[in-house]
């Protein structure tokens, strides 16, 4: 069965985003050692999920990196804007974007089906709703979370809908020079 893996930046508080969704204290500036890290975890990765709003922006933006010849990130660009995308949504009747698919059922059976399927590993980027209702169900199978080097005090969480406690295992914790700390857990039991 494919697994699902989400990868996340949080502030040292365990905040994705400040209370209106920003997201200027984000560390942008990652050294090589944790792009590195990032090709590989997407390595074995055929697919992507997430929800509409981070795709009106991420998907674009990829495109647009993808097309520019002169961007030191093309080729980041061009994976992510080869790799089938499945945009969970509520409000969109049609993709707008190339290479994607809209899920508008419900969640937790959506992804299932989509572990069910032939291929690769799937992983998850999105925004606190996004995730939070992927934790809530217990539907991710790895972890990987970017700990930026800054505390903002309140904010959107990805684990504020859990209804049980979820139990992890430490698989690793790696620090970069960049100040961003990666923790890879998976749930116990997984």
């Amino acid at each position: 069965m494919r697994k699902l893996k989400l990868q996340v930046q949080l502030t040292a508080d365990g905040f994705m985003a400040g209370p209106e969704g920003e997201i200027d204290w984000m560390v942008f500036d990652w050294d090589d050692a944790l792009k590195q890290y990032v090709t590989e975890l997407t390595a074995n990765v055929d697919c992507i999920v997430m929800g509409r709003k981070l795709a009106e922006g991420f998907i674009p933006y990829w495109a647009d990196v993808a097309a520019d010849a002169t961007h030191p990130e093309q080729a980041s660009g061009r994976e992510f804007s080869d790799l089938p995308k499945v945009v969970f949504t509520k409000t969109l009747a049609s993709s707008p974007w190339g290479n994607t698919v809209l899920a508008t059922g419900e969640l937790g059976e959506e992804i299932r089906q989509l572990k069910q399927q032939k291929g690769k590993d799937i992983i998850a980027y999105g925004g606190a709703a996004f995730v939070s209702a992927l934790t809530q169900q217990s539907l991710i199978d790895e972890y990987h979370l970017f700990i930026n080097p800054i505390a903002i005090g309140q904010g959107l969480t990805i684990f504020g809908t859990l209804k049980q406690r979820e139990i992890f295992t430490l698989e690793s914790s790696t620090a970069y020079d960049c100040g961003i700390v990666v923790l890879k857990y998976v749930p116990k039991g997984v």
